[in-house]
């Protein structure tokens, strides 16, 4: 059966909460194109974050929003655990402690949805309404059935470096809650993505890159940031950043909001305005572009 992935029994506009982590620059785009709007389907009422060395309050304040700030870092070490991590069995129980202490911050603001502007914890706050996360990688790229441009931070852009991509893009989609027993985070409903970002190769690059690959081999990743692929997958982080995600993550807040996607609950398959897609492509300056084969 087909649904929409919001409900509301009134006109009101949907109540969206901003979850960052870090600089908050596509946080900034989205409610910057949000206040440009003179009507909209949806409103933010709220700021969230785990970190408050990060933009949150400063973006609250810009635009007049409440400010929720969950330190997770704080948590972990009341807990007893001096770092963040999901490594253990101690570690996950403390994200979902972190988690269950998060839901009565935002209970009196009743969120219909969130918007993951950067934010970095693996929670299963993403079961209790949906969420949307921009990815830094292409989930339209497939090998035997898998999304394989998969992974946090630079990883994915990293993986198209690796296998000589012609383009990158930035990827939105609706969060599936975290497991950590499979480990995949990106593995929920595809909704759009950006236009391609073009890869400029060289032969030196692929050089560099090749050698960088061959010299990771039974490595950890420990210390790959400063090799040529961890530089070359920053490089390209930013430009996917800026000609990616501040593109494809406000346009698909604003359509899905006004409820333009939809998804069959059977087969996992994505509507939009009624035609099922693999994902809605989005470039400046043009309409919306439904892609419904493989490309």
């Amino acid at each position: 059966m087909i649904r929409n992935f919001l409900k509301k029994d009134d006109a009101s506009p949907f109540r969206a909460a901003i979850f960052l982590s870090g600089t908050g620059t596509n946080a900034a785009r989205i409610l910057e194109r949000r206040m440009r709007e003179k009507s909209s389907p949806w409103e933010p009422v709220a700021i969230v974050t785990d970190r408050p060395a990060s933009a949150a309050s400063d973006l609250a304040r810009r635009f007049s929003l409440p400010l929720i700030e969950h330190d997770i870092a704080a948590f972990y070490r009341t807990c007893g655990m001096d770092r963040v991590s999901l490594a253990s069995s101690d570690g996950i129980r403390i994200r979902g402690l972190w988690t269950d202490a998060l839901r009565p911050l935002l209970a009196p603001y009743r969120i219909d949805f969130g918007i993951f502007a950067g934010f970095v914890p693996l929670t299963n706050i993403v079961s209790d309404f949906p969420c949307l996360n921009v990815h830094p990688g292409d989930l339209l790229v497939e090998e035997n059935g898998r999304r394989v441009l998969v992974g946090l931070h630079t990883v994915p852009v990293e993986a198209a470096l690796k296998r000589g991509l012609p383009h990158l893009r930035s990827s939105v989609l609706v969060l599936s809650s975290f497991d950590p027993a499979v480990k995949n985070v990106d593995g929920g409903f595809l909704l759009s993505v950006s236009a391609p970002v073009p890869v400029e190769w060289s032969d030196a690059m692929r050089r560099e890159i090749a050698a960088a690959v061959a010299a990771r081999t039974g490595r950890t990743r420990s210390g790959f940031r400063d090799d040529a692929l961890g530089r070359f997958a920053g490089m390209y982080l930013e430009r996917l950043k800026a000609d990616g995600d501040w593109i494809v993550f406000p346009r698909t807040v604003e359509d899905f909001a006004a409820r333009r996607f939809a998804y069959d609950d059977a087969t996992g398959e994505v509507y939009y305005d009624g035609v099922r897609v693999r994902a809605v492509e989005y470039r400046s300056g043009h309409e919306p572009r439904r892609i419904t084969e493989n490309e």
